[in-house]
């Protein structure tokens, strides 16, 4: 067994987990505010404005950060799901559940300020297109992974039926991210590229950047939290627990 196996067996051990999530929540979160903060400040107060849509594009970055998570949670969340679903290691089941709430969190933000940007752009606040009806769906699968989590009592039985319909809905996520080329959609097409030249103006990416990762690393931070949270509670008759809960007086 090599040595990350090793680490992701240990990491699995409830008591194992609890520690490691205590500890390094604080510093995922101090390590996102800087760059959230600074991120913030760029797009608002430094970057120029757009030479079409003027200052109300700003709100793009805040929605494409939140658009991206959006979907980047509901990739973390699946292969939790599959990894619940094929070993039923305790850890993930909890994992995919936390996942639920944070990228349905995220869901929402992108869709009100997609609204909010596309009411001056677009002249409307809504509008079926591709782009927004598979996001609407999205935040859809979300509701729908909390709800059937809620509604089993038998919580491990509740989390593999649950992880089961986030494995299902997993089709949507490249819906959602092709469907600008796919059909016609009002909805501009992509403008940063991983692989390939950006059209965005080069001093509106580094604002980008840092909000991205900066979401990205409080997800990280909510996303342990939650799960040790909810550990802490599904475990709460071992020893570890009445343990841990005597140490803390």
């Amino acid at each position: 067994m090599n040595r990350f196996m090793r680490w992701v067996h240990y990491l699995g051990a409830p008591p194992n987990f609890h520690a490691f999530a205590s500890r390094w929540v604080p510093w995922f979160h101090l390590a996102a505010l800087p760059l959230m903060a600074w991120g913030i400040w760029q797009a608002l107060f430094v970057v120029p404005a757009d030479y079409q849509q003027g200052d109300s594009y700003r709100i793009l970055f805040i929605h494409v950060p939140s658009a991206w998570m959006s979907l980047f949670i509901y990739g973390v969340m699946a292969v939790n799901g599959f990894i619940a679903l094929v070993w039923r290691i305790k850890l993930s089941e909890v994992l995919a559940m936390s996942c639920a709430p944070i990228g349905a969190a995220f869901t929402l933000v992108t869709l009100a300020t997609g609204a909010i940007w596309g009411k001056p752009m677009w002249g409307t606040w809504w509008t079926w297109d591709a782009r927004l009806t598979s996001e609407l769906v999205l935040l859809f699968l979300y509701l729908g992974v909390m709800g059937l989590y809620a509604a089993i009592e038998d919580r491990r039985a509740a989390a593999r039926a649950a992880c089961f319909l986030a494995l299902i809905g997993l089709v949507n996520v490249p819906i959602v991210h092709f469907s600008v080329e796919w059909w016609n959609s009002l909805h501009q097409g992509a403008t940063i590229r991983l692989f390939g030249k950006s059209t965005i103006d080069p001093s509106m990416l580094p604002p980008l950047i840092a909000l991205t990762f900066g979401t990205k690393l409080w997800f990280a931070g909510s996303l342990l939290a939650r799960t040790r949270a909810t550990m802490y509670e599904l475990e709460s008759t071992k020893d570890w627990v009445r343990r841990d809960m005597e140490a803390r007086g």
